[in-house]
């Protein structure tokens, strides 16, 4: 059997994170298989909450911005970009399908038969499938096969792990990037491009959940043997923690924002009662109507939303039956994970093993760009680099030469099996 091997991608790829409170736009340009970011852009995110779309002029002039920046940084012009999803309740299941084989050689058309097979499995009318990702094969019932090419059976089988969110929602987003005069490569969900940012090789293999903490929701994935197996999402994030800092102080949002920011903490410290910060009440001038309170006061309001948070992580992996897959390691990635004592929170609520993730797999990203809050804009860039096998890409085979759809399935389990 033939085994070709598609050509190693070339060129420009664009990263677009599109979050409740930053758009962010990374381009850069291929250097090995490695991408090298030659063009970054961020913006304060308008239009957007629980990282759905609300006002579709806010979030297009939010993206042009942050992409216009990035174009003007690497001196270059984009068309094309791969775009996260942390809205719309991304969630998963994991399917089973077969195909007859009559006892013929598996070859990779086998393959994409499989593949194709999940791809048009049903997903309710208000959802819309993003992901449809092969996990395993086997054949004639016999489980555990990586690479089914070459060998012989009556039927092939493969457990593929589908990710669908809410439809509307999809296609909102998927106008106002079009709208911007951007055509769409694919769609990601967060935590999925955090965990390939982020992630070591040995985690991806051994079991670990990824908990990307964005600002208006809190996305969860598990990777294990090498891919990802289970994704959810809590509709609870760092935007939310500013807001009740702004209603338990009675203060503006973007004077909470600024208190969360400089003296936030998710841990009380017995000096916190000492410690007096400055409160500007809505309506008042800050100067001449002073109001102080402690900085445990701050920290009690923080505290119980960022418990309930990972409280609800928790319930999630468990009631999903992925928990013991998924070990006792667990990757913290995005912005509202860098506040003081989240790590230890976490490792206290979850009982596991917690290390904070930033991009590993990029090059080109200065300290600024280069931590938690930019790991799925990163982890974009290495999804759209690898060229990630997804069997809800293959209705693009319709147009391409199956050689060279084949080329990328064949090199794909290669690479991953």
């Amino acid at each position: 059997m033939s085994k070709s091997l598609s050509k190693p991608r070339t060129g420009l790829v664009a990263a677009l994170d599109i979050g409740t409170t930053k758009v962010a736009c990374f381009i850069a340009r291929i250097d090995h298989g490695v991408p090298r970011v030659v063009g970054i852009g961020h913006q304060v995110s308008r239009g957007l909450r629980s990282g759905a779309i609300v006002d579709m002029e806010a979030a297009e002039e939010s993206i042009l911005n942050a992409v216009h920046a990035a174009e003007k940084m690497a001196n270059e012009t984009v068309r094309q970009v791969v775009v996260n999803v942390s809205g719309g309740h991304p969630a998963s299941h994991t399917i089973g399908v077969e195909v007859a084989l009559g006892g013929q050689e598996i070859g990779e058309r086998d393959v994409r038969r499989v593949l194709s097979q999940g791809r048009t499995q049903q997903e309710p009318e208000d959802r819309q499938l993003i992901h449809s990702i092969p996990i395993g094969f086997s054949i004639d019932g016999s489980r555990g096969i990586k690479d089914p090419r070459g060998m012989f059976g009556q039927r092939l089988g493969a457990d593929i792990h589908v990710v669908s969110a809410q439809a509307g929602v999809l296609r909102n987003l998927t106008t106002v990037v079009q709208r911007c005069h951007l055509d769409i490569e694919a769609l990601v969900v967060s935590p999925y491009a955090s965990g390939l940012a982020a992630l070591v090789e040995d985690e991806m293999e051994l079991g670990v959940t990824v908990i990307d903490m964005g600002g208006g929701t809190t996305t969860v994935a598990v990777f294990f043997e090498g891919q990802v197996v289970f994704t959810d999402m809590v509709p609870i994030g760092g935007a939310h923690v500013t807001s009740d800092i702004a209603r338990g102080l009675t203060t503006p949002l973007a004077e909470a924002e600024r208190m969360k920011t400089l003296y936030g903490s998710a841990i009380s410290s017995p000096l916190d009662d000492r410690e007096v910060i400055d409160v500007p009440l809505v309506g008042e001038d800050r100067h001449t109507s002073p109001n102080h309170v402690p900085k445990s006061f701050l920290v009690s309001i923080i505290q119980p939303r960022l418990e309930e948070t990972f409280e609800h992580v928790r319930s999630r992996l468990e009631i999903s039956g992925f928990d013991k897959l998924a070990g006792r390691r667990v990757v913290l990635t995005g912005g509202a994970s860098q506040l003081p004592g989240v790590r230890d929170m976490a490792q206290l609520v979850l009982d596991k093993q917690v290390r904070m993730g930033r991009p590993i797999r990029v090059h080109g990203l200065a300290d600024s760009t280069g931590g938690p809050a930019f790991a799925t804009c990163a982890g974009l860039l290495t999804y759209a680099v690898n060229e990630q096998i997804d069997a809800a890409l293959l209705k693009r085979g319709d147009t391409e030469a199956p050689e060279g759809l084949m080329g990328r399935i064949g090199s794909w389990l290669r690479e991953n099996f």
